[in-house]
């Protein structure tokens, strides 16, 4: 019996012994598998914050080797002309976003002329002032420079390591070269744009931001240290996660402090440990629920992270592409622009873009296939090319063509944009466009009062074939048309029936004379999708532009001698011949008026004349304005054209003469302005 005990014992003690040693090998096997999880999940949200920084940084030299490119283009136009670097070298710096150098240096001798060493620079020091000043010279010999030696050896973008620039932008910086060819192919001269050291090390923390005590750096291809945030401490252990920069050839390094890695395991195994003393049922229950709660916790943390990059991905390129201001051009009357862009979810890769340049309007929308961060990064190269390309641009076809070429080029995803690209010349009214597989726009015609749709070929969409012979498609806007451009986000919104908002729908919102205006008309347009559609979740971006060209305002300086000025308006506005005479004399009286009585003693005010039709074309509306005293004409008693001139008393000619050539003329007093209204009804 006590044999048996002994031996119950003892195999009681050894299957204790073993229990144990079975926990302690699960808790063992826990601890490094929740390790390696842990170490795991860190390395993919490292990974994360480094494609985020990556994808930032590549923007900024991709912007800059464009800007690199596009200025030697120009500078091998006028090759010959030693002046035209100055001119050249502002407008690159101008197309980009942050303040930098870009500089062209040409080979010793060049320019006899100017001298041995003629280079030129151009500092954008604020955002509306621009540096430009020659800064070759022998104590600045840039031939003994690294980027300057780097343009003769490659073909193109190269970007040299670290260095002081002491004569540019007098900062530490990496520098983009690229060559410059004469009309014979030879290299004569070195393009060089300057990345700010100081302007990564600002911007890196805000792009990566992994744990508290982490620090980060890039190094050059060659193992240079270019930015470098926080130091390590001797003695800790540390984690090196690094992603390469494929543009640049350089590595982002984060280095994480392993205590912090792995502080919530470290806490988990010391309350593991003292559970193992209370029991092996306990033990093991409690082993069960941490390693369930750790799984969820870590599940629930990489989905988190995830998320988080794409969407502050998204918010950060979307906020920094788009038009935000409304209306955009406050200086230009003959140019009124709204738009919007509402995605369905959290990332869109709708687009839209506009900017005036040498009296045009260069504009695009575009909406890019698929969804996420993929469609979102390939909208911010569509929007960047477009800029890029445009500047230097005046025909549509052949710019959608360079966009759709660079597109092609390394999509390895596959993936397309359907874009609409148009240019209005703002002095005629000329437009020539080019559609990429895009909705046709629509042509809101305020005289004749008609709504269509714009005629466009259909083309193939960008990124799908390279070489695509795009054609450039003419038509001309007249004063008072408005541009309707909207993706199919728009037309194809579906309720809950399923039933989508569709063409007809749309066209009887651009039909509404109440939407009249660019804002009123996106606004209303926006109203009756959400009224349509009501509770059903959006299931794809939507995206509007409304581009109205309109009669610029007739700006007078309180002189009579402006009046002159009047002709010439009205021969622009195209109204019937017959009425020009008449219109003219009205208007005439009617200025003259408000010069002689509106501003007594003074000569600085302003008065504005504006036009538009109404009613289907049948009415045309003048509308005189100033900021002058209180000053009523109609108020005046008419004058009495039976009595000799002797016996009349002195005016009341003029609005008598006003009202026999207009059909209407009334006075109010708005916002401490005076407004006469003068209207003028067709016949038939």
């Amino acid at each position: 019996m006590k044999k048996e005990r002994k031996i119950k014992t003892r195999s009681g003690f050894g299957i204790v012994l073993v229990a144990a040693a079975v926990l302690e090998a699960i808790s063992c096997l826990m601890y490094f598998t929740s390790r390696a999880a842990i170490k795991q999940e860190s390395e993919e949200r490292a990974k994360t914050e480094l494609r985020k920084a990556e994808l930032e940084i590549e923007m900024h030299t991709i912007e800059m080797e464009t800007a690199a490119k596009t200025l030697s283009l120009l500078l091998e136009k006028h090759i010959d002309d030693p002046n035209a670097a100055y001119a050249d070298t502002r407008l690159a710096v101008s197309s980009l976003r942050e303040n930098t150098s870009l500089a062209v240096a040409y080979i010793p001798d060049y320019f006899p002329k100017k001298g041995r060493y003629y280079e030129i620079c151009s500092t954008r020091i604020s955002p509306d002032s621009i540096h430009t000043r020659q800064i070759g010279s022998a104590e600045h010999d840039y031939t003994q420079m690294e980027w300057f030696q780097n343009g003769f050896v490659h073909d193109s973008c190269w970007w040299c390591e670290p260095y002081l620039d002491d004569s540019g932008s007098e900062t530490f910086v990496v520098s983009c070269s690229y060559p410059v060819c004469d009309k014979e192919g030879r290299i004569v001269a070195v393009v060089c744009v300057d990345l700010s050291l100081e302007f990564l090390k600002t911007k890196l923390p805000n792009y990566l931001q992994v744990y508290p005590n982490s620090y980060y750096s890039i190094k050059s291809s060659k193992g240079e240290d270019i930015v470098r945030v926080m130091d390590t401490v001797p003695g800790k252990k540390y984690s090196l996660f690094e992603e390469e920069i494929d543009a640049t050839g350089w590595h982002i390094e984060i280095v994480i402090p392993e205590e912090e890695l792995f502080a919530d395991l470290n806490r988990i195994g010391k309350i593991v440990g003292l559970l193992m003393l209370l029991g092996l049922v306990i033990l093991i229950l409690l082993v069960v629920h941490s390693v369930r709660t750790v799984r969820k916790m870590l599940d629930f943390a990489e989905k988190n992270q995830r998320i988080e990059g794409e969407l502050e991905i998204a918010q950060t390129i979307q906020m920094a592409m788009l038009p935000k201001v409304f209306p955009p051009f406050m200086d230009r009357l003959d140019l009124n622009i709204h738009g919007m862009l509402r995605p369905a979810k959290e990332v869109g890769g709708d687009l839209y873009d506009f900017y005036v340049r040498d009296n045009k309007l260069l504009f695009c929308i575009g909406d890019v296939s698929g969804k996420g961060v993929p469609a979102a990064l390939v909208m911010a190269t569509a929007r960047s090319l477009f800029r890029s390309i445009s500047v230097h641009e005046e025909d549509a076809g052949r710019i959608v063509s360079m966009l759709n070429d660079a597109m092609t080029e390394n999509n390895e995803q596959n993936m397309f944009v359907t874009l609409f690209l148009g240019i209005l010349d703002l002095k005629t009214g000329e437009m020539n466009y080019c559609n990429a597989g895009h909705n046709a726009p629509v042509i809101v015609e305020s005289l004749k009062f008609k709504v269509e749709s714009l005629e466009v070929l259909p083309n193939l969409p960008l990124g799908i074939e390279a070489g695509f012979p795009f054609q450039t498609q003419h038509t001309k806007m007249q004063y008072g048309d408005t541009l309707f451009l909207y993706t199919d986000g728009l037309t194809e919104a579906e309720n809950k029936n399923h039933e989508q908002f569709g063409d007809e729908r749309m066209m009887r919102v651009l039909s509404d004379p109440r939407s009249e205006r660019p804002q009123q008309l996106i606004l209303s347009m926006e109203q009756a999708v959400d009224a349509f559609v009501g509770e059903s979740q959006q299931s794809d971006d939507l995206t509007m532009c409304a581009i109205r060209y309109q009669i610029p305002a007739l700006i007078m300086r309180n002189d009579i001698q402006q009046i002159p000025t009047l002709a010439e308006w009205i021969e622009g506005l195209e109204i019937p011949t017959e009425l020009n005479m008449p219109v003219n004399l009205a208007l005439e009286e009617a200025v003259t008026n408000v010069m002689l009585y509106a501003y007594p003693g003074r000569n600085d005010g302003k008065v504005f004349v504006e036009f538009q039709r109404v009613n289907n074309g049948k009415q045309l509306i003048f509308t005189i304005s100033d900021s002058g005293i209180p000053f009523d004409p109609t108020a005046a008693p008419e004058a009495d054209t039976t009595l000799s001139a002797e016996e009349r008393q002195i005016g009341g000619l003029g609005i008598y003469l006003v009202r026999q050539l207009m059909d209407e003329v009334r006075y109010e007093r708005i916002d401490d302005k005076n407004i006469l209204t003068l209207v003028k009804t067709l016949n038939g």
